[in-house]
């Protein structure tokens, strides 16, 4: 199976949360945000440098959780602005 190219968009939307997320997770360190979302640091590390910039939903839910984000606030500050 192919994947289609990710979008200028969609690209800028994936550097958006991994700037959200680095920002959240603040002082505390990758390994421990992404231990506590039940994820890889190295996944942690790949969507906050943009290298994923399409994570699954209930990958982004559980970094939510883990960093005390709300859903809607990551949508609102990750959503597509049309220039």
């Amino acid at each position: 199976m192919v994947r289609t190219p990710l979008t200028p968009e969609e690209r800028e939307r994936g550097e958006r949360l991994g700037a959200l997320l680095r920002e959240a997770r603040a002082g505390r360190s990758m390994v421990e945000v992404a231990a506590s979302a039940g994820l890889s640091a190295e996944t942690l590390r790949k969507i906050e440098t943009g290298r994923a910039p399409t994570p699954a939903f209930f990958t982004v839910a559980a970094l939510a959780e883990a960093l005390n984000l709300s859903l809607d606030d990551v949508m609102r500050r990750c959503a597509f602005v049309p220039v």
